[in-house]
């Protein structure tokens, strides 16, 4: 399979017929102003040396090279091959929650955002380490399975909103169980749950999930999102109310998410505007015993354009050699 890794070269290709169209329309120009100063047949006579015909071929020359060096350009590479690699590293299942209540503006833009500016820059620090990820309000699915695409991971981070669930409320419990049962069979033992909520729970029991999460052999986590003073809920240019026209407040509950962390092995840390927690957590997963996994990925293109560069600089010198003067008929004379 051929591909090119930068293919927006491949335009300059167009050029290519350009070239000797524009050598025949100079070749026209000349024989014009040649017959204006006089016969055209005289004016040969007088250069007999010189050839025509090696003009096209130079010309030909330097079209095929130019469209050589246009392709070594646009790198072409061969592969794509699929290969099992063995890396080692951690699993790490981050739940975010999407229920409105993210969208208050205690943090900057608001608790949703900068949630994710936290993970992208998390999984920038990332190496063998494997990441997943779950998205829930009033119930929960698997945005990303576990993975150690990271440019993959970014770009489903990107496209989540608070529309994303389209149940609203938040089951904490329940997104914790969807991620112990994400991991790969073949992790073990460095598994850990990261769960970044404002821990209003309305749904389920969260501290039970927790407890079944490390009996699946999975740290908890918890990350706490908001204020404990409360805030309103911007929807549409307006704040959210409720049925009986109040405006909603939405407070942090960091007493469940302590729980909830408690019940898992793991920690809870209040969110904070510059620092958000995750560093000191990844820290901490940082010295969990690495496993080793097993993954079919495609290898690496191998890179052909040194090949099209080189026929294209020995066309330039061939055409260079030829020069301008008609071959001689006899070596001797």
């Amino acid at each position: 399979m051929l591909v090119f890794a930068n293919h927006q070269f491949l335009i300059l290709l167009l050029l290519v017929p350009v070239i000797p169209l524009l050598y025949a329309l100079m070749r026209s120009l000349r024989t014009s102003r040649l017959r204006r100063i006089g016969d055209e047949r005289l004016v040969r006579q007088l250069m007999p040396s010189w050839s025509g015909a090696k003009g096209w071929v130079r010309v030909i020359l330097f079209s095929l090279a130019f469209m050589f060096f246009v392709i070594g350009l646009s790198r072409p590479q061969i592969g794509a091959k699929l290969q099992e690699r063995e890396t080692r590293g951690a699993e790490i299942m981050i739940c975010l929650d999407v229920s409105n209540s993210m969208l208050a503006q205690d943090y900057s833009p608001n608790r949703l955002e900068r949630a994710k500016l936290a993970i992208s820059r998390i999984t920038d620090r990332l190496q063998d380490d494997r990441i997943g990820l779950v998205i829930f309000a009033g119930t929960s699915f698997v945005q990303l399975p576990i993975t150690n695409d990271y440019v993959s991971a970014k770009m489903f981070l990107n496209s989540i909103s608070t529309e994303s669930v389209p149940v609203q409320g938040t089951a904490i419990g329940d997104a914790i169980l969807t991620a112990a049962r994400s991991f790969s069979v073949q992790s073990e033992k460095s598994r850990a749950i990261i769960v970044i909520t404002d821990g209003e729970n309305h749904e389920d029991d969260p501290v039970e999930a927790a407890k079944q999460a490390a009996d699946m052999g999975a740290k908890v986590y918890t990350i706490g999102v908001g204020s404990l003073r409360g805030e309103p809920i911007p929807m549409d240019g307006e704040l959210l109310k409720d049925k009986d026209g109040n405006i909603v407040v939405t407070h942090l509950d960091e007493s469940t998410l302590q729980k909830v962390a408690l019940a898992g092995n793991g920690a809870y840390v209040h969110a904070g505007n510059e620092e958000f927690g995750l560093n000191p957590i990844i820290n901490d997963l940082n010295k969990l015993e690495e496993e080793y996994y097993k993954s079919v990925v495609f290898e690496e293109y191998d890179e052909q354009y040194a090949l099209f560069f080189g026929i294209a600089l020995a066309l330039l010198v061939i055409e260079s050699l030829i020069g301008s003067r008609r071959w001689k008929r006899r070596l001797f004379e």
